[in-house]
């Protein structure tokens, strides 16, 4: 069986690869993509982290409330508890991020140095 490509004229057969290898990505995007959707992923990361806290906070705060009779009491003071958990576990999470920033920072620094 005949290859169907042997028919075309070289130059369209070029122009052809040329075309495909335009639409192909180049190397030197990736790593500017990756380093951003890493980004997205610790911002993500710090909002669920704040909103868990929140929900954990309003459900332990209602769960009490219905338990007891006291609607506004405890659930009141258990989402305030919540919204402190989640903004001391957010902020701990941007510091753990900026300590790995500050370490790479270091590194790439003395990588720089030693050449």
């Amino acid at each position: 069986m005949a290859n169907p490509l042997d028919d075309l004229p070289k130059d369209r057969l070029k122009a052809l690869e040329e075309r495909i290898a335009a639409r192909k990505p180049k190397a030197e995007d990736s790593p500017h993509q990756k380093k951003d959707y890493a980004m997205a992923n610790h911002a993500w990361r710090m909002v669920i982290e704040l909103v868990a806290g929140l929900g954990i906070g309003f459900g332990m705060g209602y769960g009490l409330d219905y338990l007891f009779g006291t609607l506004p009491l405890f659930l009141v003071i258990f989402t305030l508890l919540g919204l402190a958990a989640g903004i001391k576990t957010m902020l701990n999470s941007a510091r753990e991020l900026g300590e790995k920033q500050a370490a790479k920072a270091a590194e790439d620094k003395d990588d720089a140095r030693g050449d």
